[in-house]
């Protein structure tokens, strides 16, 4: 893992942080922070999980699940952060960039408060 890759979450790890009174911590240990709701699935017992991140081998990778289930929140993403992303819900960072960690911490304010009025996380 480059040494890097640790200042990148550290500078991700706080947009979820922040919310983290409204959900459940899944996961809170070095390199990886999930964030749940208070949704638990009668199916299989798991809770609905909003996203976090994670070092992986070759990248930071910042997970939110929102968008995928209403990709319509990714409508005004610039074509910078839109460029991060892989698959529905993933965006891959390797170095501290502000402005589009800003944009993403935006974004994820903008999933928490979709969860909310869906009734998954606390107001």
């Amino acid at each position: 893992m480059p040494s890097d890759f640790a200042a990148v979450f550290a500078a991700l790890k706080p947009l979820f942080t922040r919310h983290a009174k409204k959900g459940v911590v899944l996961h809170d240990e070095p390199g990886k922070y999930y964030l749940g709701t208070h949704e638990v699935r009668a199916k299989d017992g798991y809770r609905t999980w909003l996203g976090g991140i994670e070092i992986k081998k070759t990248y930071v990778a910042v997970h939110l699940v929102p968008v995928y289930a209403d990709p319509s929140l990714l409508d005004d993403i610039s074509p910078a952060l839109k460029k991060r992303m892989q698959g529905k819900n993933c965006f891959n960072f390797r170095s501290i960039e502000p402005e589009l960690f800003k944009e993403m911490g935006q974004l994820i304010d903008t999933g928490v408060k979709a969860f909310e009025k869906a009734g998954k996380f606390k107001t």
